[in-house]
């Protein structure tokens, strides 16, 4: 069974055990949080696409570390023959979360 839930502005697809770097959240370490956003749903076959979204299924997920940052990522920004070159970095806040169901009602 999984899913393609949005979970804070990102879809992912979700299966039960599958651990996720996601936006930060402002929660504790070890809290449950419930995402209602279910787009697509498959069960062993059976695919349910919601309209927007699927009526009474959702994502519970457990958040294992909210300390997390992301890859570096370099922007370069350059215009030729001018002389302007200006380099940028930037590393994303992330929270790392375990799924531990997928919940259809």
């Amino acid at each position: 069974m999984y899913a393609i839930v949005n979970m804070l502005g990102q879809q992912f697809k979700v299966e039960a055990g599958k651990k996720l770097f996601i936006h930060r959240m402002d929660t504790e370490k070890g809290a449950t949080v419930e995402f209602n956003e279910v787009l697509l749903l498959d069960n062993d076959g059976n695919v349910t696409v919601g309209t927007p979204t699927v009526k009474g299924a959702k994502v519970v997920c457990e958040v294992l570390d909210n300390e997390c940052r992301g890859e570096k990522i370099l922007v370069f920004h350059k215009k030729r023959r001018k002389g302007y070159r200006k380099l940028n970095g930037h590393r994303q806040d992330l929270t790392n979360v375990v799924v531990k169901e997928i919940v259809v009602a």
